[in-house]
């Protein structure tokens, strides 16, 4: 659920939006006396609560801040700003284990700098919304990665059988801090705000090694690159540099060279092309080159429909089997790692040392798991996947059941699917998908149906 935006704020990033739409060499000189007005650091705090997250390096929570005093402690905070004696305090850095893996590196400002950047951010959001390129599809109000998928789907569909699935290492890291504030100084001449900005991108980093001690290191001053990943800040600018190679790829006329469009989510995209990959593929490196940013050679690979497939977005897109039609077809669906780490997370879930929880406990942490990846997993072709998700779930449960009452016959009867989703209460995704359909049969196909979709050789 989203946290309602103030009225006043709301009318003033719509003057914002509307003055950056009208008009696009507009430079705004005048903004960091939004950043510090009383309702927009209102608006800051209480969506930065509603995000929830960690203490940073001073401990401080909301809850202390409440304690302390919320309007209190904004007004201090205000002056701060408007006397300009703020100053962002070091970034804790925390890792969290990747898939494969690899540890990835988060940021964790204070709340703090947490509230100071979503002021930011709520004033810059509504200008460069108006900037930046259709083929872009995170972060942004109103879009989602499903979007981006079934609009992969489509291009792919309409003959663009010819896919660039790029990788770029480490992006959040490498964008140079140089080009990305003349991209932000090419709408923004608020010195006071700039200044911000950068201090933020400089920020040291401070990490706590195995024995407990903390050291503070100053790695994207020094190199001049990075992003804060992590802080409300990062989405905004990753997509405002992004931009940069999108809107580039048009205007050097890439796109209808090689007619080849762009799907872009973060620092994930795919180049679908009618043709001539492989000159796209090219012409891509070497504009990474020019922004400074490095392509990942092992990862990014050319595919070709229907012959291969490719993943993107944790959906695999390639060449399906529709049983009503007896006939293949292009389409999407859950790639097997996304089902893998559903199933990495269902087998924890249901592991010996929550033999403890009684069979409703259970059923409520198996539901949370499932509704949030069925939330996501929604288009395309999901029925089998869901139906596969069902059967493990169903599977691991009866093990739970046996282990919790010591049946050595796991194969008891008395362990049934109505038990499991009558009594337990467990959701039943093939049941959910039924439903669904069943309320979109009057408004046309399902985005994503494979039953709707062209069949191929």
């Amino acid at each position: 659920m989203s946290l309602p935006t103030l009225p006043k704020v709301e009318k003033l990033q719509a003057a914002l939006h509307a003055k950056a739409k009208k008009s696009p060499q507009f430079r705004f000189y005048s903004l960091y006396d939004k950043v510090y007005r009383q309702d927009v650091l209102w608006q800051a705090f209480m969506q930065s609560r509603h995000n929830g997250g960690v203490p940073g390096v001073d401990g401080q929570t909301f809850a202390d801040i409440e304690q302390y005093g919320l309007m209190k402690w904004l007004g201090e905070l205000a002056e701060e700003l408007r006397t300009k004696q703020y100053r962002p305090q070091p970034v804790r850095r925390v890792y969290l284990l990747k898939p494969n893996g690899k540890r990835r590196p988060l940021g964790i400002p204070t709340v703090k700098d947490r509230v100071v950047q979503t002021a930011v951010m709520l004033v810059l959001q509504p200008i460069f919304e108006a900037d930046l390129q259709g083929e872009q599809y995170a972060y942004r109000a109103g879009r989602n990665a499903q979007e981006a998928v079934v609009r992969v789907q489509e291009l792919v569909r309409a003959g663009h059988g010819e896919v660039v699935d790029a990788d770029l290492s480490g992006y959040f890291d490498s964008i140079p801090h140089a080009e990305l504030m003349k991209s932000v100084s090419r709408r923004i001449s608020d010195k006071n705000l700039l200044h911000l900005l950068k201090m933020w991108l400089e920020a040291p980093v401070e990490e706590t090694d195995k024995r407990g001690r903390k050291q503070r290191t100053t790695g994207n001053r020094d190199t001049g690159r990075g992003t804060p990943q992590g802080a409300p800040i990062s989405p905004l600018l990753s997509n405002l540099y992004m931009r940069r190679f999108i809107l580039g790829w048009k205007l050097l006329g890439h796109q209808r060279r090689f007619r080849a469009e762009i799907v872009n989510y973060a620092d994930d995209f795919v180049i679908c092309c009618r043709g001539m990959a492989q000159r796209a593929m090219t012409e891509m490196r070497g504009m990474m080159a020019r922004l400074k940013l490095t392509v990942n050679e092992e990862k990014t690979r050319l595919r070709r429909l229907p012959l291969e497939t490719f993943d993107f977005l944790g959906y695999t897109f390639g060449r399906l089997w529709s049983p009503r039609t007896q006939s293949m077809y292009l389409g999407m669906q859950p790639s097997q790692k996304a089902l893998q780490r559903l199933r990495d997370k269902l087998h924890a879930e249901t592991g010996r040392k929550w033999l403890w929880k009684s069979p409703e406990e259970m059923a409520q942490g198996i539901n949370r798991l499932l509704v949030g990846w069925s939330n996501y997993f929604q288009v395309g072709t999901i029925y089998r996947a869901w139906g596969s998700v069902d059967h493990y779930v169903f599977h691991r449960l009866r093990q739970w059941w046996c282990r919790k009452y010591r049946i050595r016959n796991r194969r008891d009867a008395r362990f049934s699917a109505e038990y499991l989703y009558q009594q337990m209460g467990v959701i039943c995704l093939r049941d959910l998908y039924a439903a669904s359909r069943e309320r979109k049969r009057n408004s046309g196909p399902r985005a994503g149906c494979g039953k709707t979709a062209r069949p191929v050789r």
